[in-house]
């Protein structure tokens, strides 16, 4: 019998043991925590699945099947131009209006397609954290300074942050290099135009499905707020269409897809979730029993869902669990993060810059927030740092970086993020606290 792994057994049996003996049940807060962590993951299910991971999941198997790995490593490989590899990355998201997690399939596409850890790290961070609408809401509501110094300080941060991710893996992504230098040129089977143009559609239907509704009543945001959901229709019949004429899938395929979503649309218009949802089911049904190309796509895209999905909804239950929803609390009290988060100390800042890269934000949820915060007496420095730590990281979105790129890298990337959004937050406090 092997004593040392017996003991482990034991020891494992006595902890859980210990847990369950003093587990604080009946007590208000402990009970109402358990209960925020289930209406966080049921708003995260009916608000972020459907429109947001989905879509990802389906752009990202998409990367990993249309999308050639000589085109990835041309742009985004080790051996890649740095100036156009981390530009392209950083700018990335002024136009993926998303958060932390609907990024990481993205990610995960581009990462495995043969792209160098430094301008992936620089997509992965840029993705939610360079996002026009919550820059401008930022400036609007919390003051033009701070707005200002999140857009420098994101974009800055994502190239910055992927240029010491390379630096401090240089020998792997050396490797990687040589590795990709032998690597076949493969044929392609379509222009690069069709590609580009097919990826644009996919990419519309995401962002547009998702856009928010803005303070101003009158603004442009809120009039493709109001036209959204018509946008949207216009991409998905692009889609098929692309996928009618260049992907070689049955006009009548399609044709079925599309006869659910309209009656759904026309008979419940204030229910667009419902067409949405039948479109998502009718598109999956028909890639999925395609022998080509469209169940290869299928394939991928629900490879990644099965790896991400359950690590994000893990995940958002226990930070719902602990930090509990905006304006509910969960175990940790919200005072104890007003309280620390006053003033512009080392301290004040590290610790803003840590629970924001541990909390969810929804994407412009960070605004509400933050005003909150300030209003309590949260300082400039700290807000700044909380802007850029949270909306790029939290705690589901580690989960699922740590099972794509490994332990060692996630924990990296983590600690560059608090670093540089806590010393960014100090200057930031000093200059214009």
């Amino acid at each position: 019998m092997n004593w040392k792994l017996e003991w482990k057994k034991l020891a494992i049996i006595a902890g859980v043991f210990l847990v369950c003996f003093y587990l604080p049940v009946g007590s208000n807060r402990f009970d109402n925590a358990v209960l925020e962590a289930f209406h966080l993951l049921k708003w995260y299910a009916q608000e972020h699945v459907l429109l947001c991971l989905i879509p990802a999941f389906f752009i990202a198997g998409a990367i990993s099947v249309f999308v050639s790995q000589a085109s990835v490593m041309k742009y985004l490989g080790a051996k890649a131009n740095k100036i156009l590899a981390y530009g392209v990355a950083s700018v990335s998201g002024t136009i993926l209006a998303i958060c932390s997690c609907t990024v990481l399939p993205l990610f995960a596409g581009i990462y495995k397609m043969g792209a160098g850890l430094g301008p992936a790290c620089s997509f992965l961070y840029s993705g939610p954290a360079i996002n026009i609408l919550a820059i401008a809401m930022t400036a609007r509501i919390l003051g033009v300074e701070l707005g200002i110094a999140r857009a420098v300080g994101a974009v800055l941060f994502s190239v910055v942050i992927g240029v010491l991710m390379h630096l401090i893996f240089r020998e792997e992504e050396a490797e990687k290099a040589n590795r990709q230098m032998a690597m076949p040129e493969p044929e392609v089977k379509r222009p690069l135009w069709q590609n580009s143009l097919y990826f644009a559609v996919m990419v519309g239907i995401l962002v547009f499905a998702n856009w928010g509704k803005s303070d101003d009543p009158g603004g442009i945001w809120n009039l493709i707020y109001n036209w959204k959901w018509p946008i949207t229709s216009v991409f998905s019949i692009l889609l098929g269409i692309m996928l009618i004429q260049w992907f070689e899938v049955k006009w009548w395929k399609v044709a079925v897809t599309a006869v659910p979503v309209t009656v759904l649309a026309l008979l419940f218009p204030d229910i667009p979730l419902l067409g949405f949802a039948a479109g998502t089911v009718g598109l999956s049904a028909f890639a999925s029993t395609d022998k080509g190309e469209t169940g290869e796509w299928f394939s991928s895209s629900w490879t990644f869902a099965k790896q991400i999905l359950p690590l994000l909804l893990f995940g958002v239950l226990v930070a719902g669990l602990l930090l509990g929803r905006v304006g509910h609390e969960g175990m940790i009290p919200s005072e104890w993060v007003s309280k620390a988060v006053g003033g512009n100390s080392l301290w004040a800042n590290f610790f803003a810059s840590s629970a924001g890269a541990f909390m969810y934000f929804a994407t412009l949820t960070e605004v509400p927030i933050l005003q909150g915060l300030i209003a309590n007496g949260m300082g400039k420095g700290p807000a700044l740092a909380l802007l850029l730590a949270g909306p790029a990281l939290s705690l589901p979105n580690m989960l699922v970086i740590r099972s794509i790129m490994g332990t060692k890298k996630t924990m990296v990337f983590v600690s560059l993020v608090i670093v540089m959004a806590t010393f960014s937050g100090m200057i930031f406090g000093v200059f214009c606290g």
